[in-house]
């Protein structure tokens, strides 16, 4: 039942799932703004509610297609998971950077994530031409529902059904520990035109923290819910033993899973700048001298040449110029300039981890 990855699966993960584990899957984040509101909603303060696009750390507007597809190659991602907010809210703009992606990658793997809400017949078909993989976040969780406002929530992911295949079809559902009876008899009710369901360990954020502490306990790491993981484990032993009789694949998706695995995986395919060293975390080491403005790296990347060092990158981005540790020693030597030793992200952000001089 647990797999590699520091998550609990019930006939295996999903092809959306299996990408993303390995870290080869990138994330579109087509809008911040939802059609619903639900309270446990992890989105950050900076992401919430506005109207942004992010294709992993990169922030892209709505028309460069071009910067999503550098960044793709820059990941070296083999798919995407497109997410919000709620991407039919703006469905043109995901339906054209799924469209432009389909166009640039063979191959590439492409699941979107769906609140319910704004689901319809219409909507589906026009994903369906570029989306492989849907997963629905239904409402029965946020709010409280009436058994016919239910059924109504589960007609809408039947409709999935007529254009997309019973294993491309999903549901995520975040394991809170006061629901696990009623999202064990949802997954019971959907489980004959879903392929799968993905059981997610309850995490905090800064936007639901005050909200969540009313309800829940937090366990000693202080960022999961106390028994959320445990509810996904005994859902999972409960449709264990009905395996025979539901056709369904189920994936409880740790904290672990995604902080350890998904995202760290990510790091280490990412691409790095010349004369960098990766870490066994997916960070990236560097050895640089930092300077002012471009005049100054100018004249330095002069000097370096002058005496007949060419092993350097110059880095507009970070005002930088970047060396090989092979001239390191003798820049050291002639004590003219300051080398720094930088331990950052590969990701667009570059967030510096630590740095020191050496």
């Amino acid at each position: 039942m647990k797999t590699p990855y520091d998550s609990y699966s019930l006939k295996g993960l999903p092809k959306g799932c299996q990408l993303c584990v390995k870290g080869e899957k990138s994330v579109l984040f087509v809008s911040g703004v939802c059609s619903r509101n639900c309270f446990y909603c992890s989105l950050s303060q900076k992401r919430k509610n506005k109207n942004i696009i992010f294709v992993n750390e990169r922030k892209i507007s709505e028309k460069n297609t071009k910067a999503l597809i550098e960044e793709i190659k820059q990941s070296n991602s083999k798919g995407i998971g497109i997410t919000g907010g709620d991407p039919l809210l703006y469905i043109n703009r995901t339906i054209n950077f799924a469209k432009a992606l389909k166009a640039e990658f063979k191959e590439f793997h492409i699941h979107i994530y769906l609140p319910t809400k704004l689901v319809t017949k219409q909507k589906l078909k026009q994903l369906s031409k570029y989306i492989d993989e849907v997963r629905f976040h239904p409402e029965f969780l946020s709010i409280n529902q009436s058994q016919k406002e239910k059924q109504k929530d589960i007609d809408k992911i039947k409709l999935a059904s007529l254009f997309w295949k019973k294993q491309d079809i999903g549901c995520e559902l975040p394991m809170l520990p006061d629901k696990k009876e009623d999202i064990l008899n949802f997954i019971k009710n959907i489980s004959k035109f879903v392929g799968f369901v993905n059981l997610n360990e309850f995490e905090i954020s800064d936007t639901n923290f005050n909200e969540l502490i009313k309800r829940y306990n937090l366990n000693k790491d202080t960022y999961t819910i106390a028994h959320s993981k445990e509810t996904g484990l005994w859902i999972l032993e409960q449709l264990s033993s009905l395996n025979k009789r539901l056709d369904i694949n189920v994936h409880l998706c740790t904290a672990n899973t995604k902080n350890l695995y998904q995202f760290k995986n990510r790091l280490k395919l990412h691409n790095i700048l010349p004369f960098g060293k990766k870490t066994n975390d997916g960070t990236v080491v560097y050895l640089a001298v930092y300077l002012n403005n471009l005049k100054e790296l100018n004249q330095f990347s002069k000097d370096l040449k002058k005496e007949n060092l060419t092993e350097f990158y110059f880095d507009k981005n970070k005002k930088r110029i970047i060396l090989s540790p092979v001239i390191v020693p003798r820049l050291i030597s002639q004590k003219k300039y300051k080398i720094e030793r930088i331990e950052e992200f590969p990701t667009f952000d570059a967030i510096e981890v630590e740095r020191e001089t050496i």
